[in-house]
C-alpha cells in the first residue's frame, strides 16, 4: 500500500503502510568525495586499490548509502511532517555493495506505532527503510523509530 498526504502526522503512519520515497543515482565522484571526508577506506577512495579488492572496484561507504536513504526520507515525507526527531535506530544492514551508476530506490514501511503515555500530543512510529538497486536487489535496510506530533483537532 502506498499513500500520499499534504502533511504527515502520527495518525498517517498506519502499520503496514509503505511510502515510496523516490530514487537517486550514485556517481563515482560522489562516492569518492563522501568517503574521502568520512570513510577513507581504500576500496571507497582509490580506484586502483579497489580494483584488486574483494569488491573489484570502488563501492560506496555504507554510511554514504545511509545518508542517501536519509535524504530521500527527508524529501519524501519528513520535511513536510510533524516530526520531532528520533530516539535512534535499532539496526542497519548493508546487504550488497552500492557501486557507481547504481540507482537506489527507497521505501519506508510503518511497522508499528504507539501514542506516548506521558505526552499524548505525540507518538512513536517504528519504521523499516529499504533501499533497492536498479535491478530490484535489496542493498540496505534500516530499522528505527521517529517521534511525530498528533494531528490537531
Amino acid at each position: 500500500m502506498s499513500i500520499k498526504t499534504d502533511r504527515w502526522y502520527f495518525e498517517d503512519f498506519v502499520p503496514g503502510t509503505v511510502i515510496e520515497l523516490g530514487q537517486r543515482t550514485v556517481t563515482e565522484e560522489e562516492i569518492i568525495n563522501f568517503a574521502t571526508q568520512f570513510d577513507p577506506q581504500s576500496f571507497h577512495v582509490d580506484k586502483e586499490v579497489a580494483s584488486h579488492s574483494i569488491y573489484g572496484g570502488v563501492i560506496a561507504s555504507g554510511w554514504h548509502t545511509c545518508s542517501i536513504i536519509m535524504r530521500l526520507v527527508v524529501d519524501g515525507f519528513l520535511a513536510n511532517s510533524s516530526g520531532m526527531g528520533s530516539p535512534g535506530t535499532d539496526e542497519i544492514r548493508w546487504i550488497l555493495p552500492v557501486r557507481p551508476g547504481d540507482t537506489l530506490r527507497v521505501t519506508a514501511e510503518t511497522t508499528g506505532s504507539k501514542v506516548s503515555t506521558s505526552k499524548p500530543d505525540r507518538g512513536v512510529v517504528n519504521t523499516l527503510w529499504k533501499a533497492y538497486n536498479q535491478e530490484g536487489k535489496l542493498v540496505c535496510t534500516i530499522t528505527g523509530m521517529g517521534m511525530f506530533g498528533r494531528r490537531p483537532a
